[in-house]
């Protein structure tokens, strides 16, 4: 188990990958974001993103899959997200792409109403096989302590 005091600011962890398929894109999109651009590759061609291209929310929650199966999931009492800040998605992420998760823990303090945990602020970054960034955010989580 990960408790508070294991999340020290500059620790960082990684995930494994995941490549994104045609199908994927177009059943997240046709579910939760049934915009054009993420539908119908020949209407995508004229948009701003100039060809078909995953919804940054599908981008987002393929992040999360892939922070829930990496070693952060042992964190004590599970992945408690409190808050989500400066999220972006600096380009588009098409079918191929192939996205990994770098998190790193910016900083922690313990919790001032409930002694037995601390809140961790977290820095997601999903880059495709080019390095390129897909999707970035920093979260704060609740983790228990050690003691507690």
């Amino acid at each position: 188990m990960l408790h508070f005091e294991d999340l020290t600011p500059g620790r960082r962890f990684h995930t494994a990958s995941h490549t994104l398929t045609l199908d994927e894109i177009r059943d997240f999109a046709g579910s939760f974001d049934p915009q054009f651009f993420h539908l119908d590759e020949v209407a995508a061609e004229d948009s701003v993103f100039n060809g078909l291209a995953a919804s940054g929310w599908h981008v987002a929650s393929l992040t999360m899959r892939l922070v829930v199966a990496s070693e952060l999931s042992r964190v004590a009492g599970g992945l408690v997200g409190m808050e989500v800040d400066n999220m972006r998605w600096p380009r588009p992420t098409r079918a191929g792409d192939t996205l990994q998760t770098e998190i790193e823990v910016l900083a922690q303090r313990a919790s001032a109403k409930q002694p037995q945990f601390g809140i961790v602020t977290l820095q997601w970054t999903t880059r495709n096989q080019n390095e390129e960034i897909a999707v970035q955010l920093e979260t704060a989580i609740w983790v228990k302590r050690k003691d507690s």
